[in-house]
């Protein structure tokens, strides 16, 4: 599938690549590792079993990623994680875990009125690990607002708010992503950046990519523009891309993020993280399909997701920044 360099989010990171100050590119070493992982397997596994329920799924995923942020604590750098039988489950996948063991007892957790009305004394109750939540109190606040949205305007489920529009990310106004940023504040991510406005959207497509990752095989939900979808701006691609060499940062900026100093919600240093990460992924994503056959051509978000994979579970720092969006 051919990437859309004039797509929403690609397109408008553009000036803060061909101005970047705290982060250099690789080109050379982009390309070499872009031929090495086009001999990746990046099928995607589909789960039978989604046939048996797929609007609580979807229910579930949009849940996911309305909560889907800040999973390291601010002082201490130490990652939200819980034990389950002999594995680790770190950020995310902890959250989720305890979502679906929430959902097994009962807790109507799927449920804008739920959502509307749950308080920080349940939340910790349903989400406490070797930390507490970071963020707990603005994650709160995120359900409470998204819920009184559903219950306003969706009869409080995401079903009807998923039926009222076409399989498009983007629509003239009626896409899935451009309906979820409308309505949903917390899903429009973006920056400012020398007077543009610096497009991430990072949880409202990690949404969409999932309900189309894991449905689209099985015929139950297929979004038709695609090559529309970046990479997911978050703390741990990052990681990746100067693991991999391909990104390199300036020291004063290196040494910030080793030390653990939080980096500012829209500052240069954060707006550059995460535009590079846009860019860097795409322009891997345009040359491992240039090395694969028609058929074995990838979308970014794959990419994406063998490099989360990766390196969500690893030791090395990330940057930090407070913010709701990542």
């Amino acid at each position: 599938m051919n990437i859309n360099w004039n797509s929403k989010v690609l397109s408008s990171i553009q000036p803060v690549i061909d101005n970047l100050r705290y982060i250099s590119i690789d080109f050379e070493k982009l390309s070499k590792e872009s031929i090495k992982f086009a001999g990746y397997d990046f099928g995607i596994k589909q789960d039978p079993s989604l046939l048996d329920d797929v609007d609580s799924f979807i229910r579930k995923t949009m849940l996911i990623n309305t909560l889907n942020f800040a999973f390291t604590d601010f002082e201490t750098s130490t990652k939200y994680a819980l034990k389950e039988d002999k594995s680790t489950l770190s950020d995310t996948d902890a959250m989720v875990h305890q979502i679906n063991l929430a959902i097994s007892n009962g807790v109507p957790i799927l449920d804008g009125s739920f959502m509307a009305e749950i308080s920080d004394e349940i939340f910790q109750n349903l989400f406490s690990a070797n930390i507490p939540m970071p963020m707990i109190k603005e994650k709160v606040d995120v359900l409470n607002q998204t819920g009184k949205t559903l219950v306003k305007h969706y009869e409080g489920d995401w079903i009807n708010f998923i039926n009222d529009g076409p399989r498009k990310l983007y629509a003239d106004g009626e896409g899935l992503i451009e309906r979820l940023i409308c309505n949903f504040s917390r899903f429009d991510d973006f920056s400012l950046f020398e007077d543009n406005k610096i497009y991430f959207l990072k949880l409202a497509q990690l949404a969409f990519w999932g309900l189309h990752r894991e449905l689209s095989g099985l015929q139950l939900f297929h979004i038709e523009d695609m090559e529309n979808m970046t990479a997911f701006a978050d703390y741990i691609l990052p990681v990746a891309l100067e693991h991999l060499e391909i990104t390199k940062y300036v020291p004063e900026l290196k040494k910030q993020i080793q030390d653990g100093k939080l980096i500012q919600k829209d500052s240069i240093e954060e707006i550059e993280l995460r535009a590079t990460t846009i860019f860097v992924t795409a322009k891997m994503s345009e040359i491992i399909n240039e090395n694969r056959i028609d058929d074995e051509k990838i979308l970014i978000p794959q990419l994406d997701f063998k490099l989360w994979t990766e390196y969500h579970g690893d030791e090395k720092p990330h940057h930090l920044t407070k913010t709701i969006m990542y």
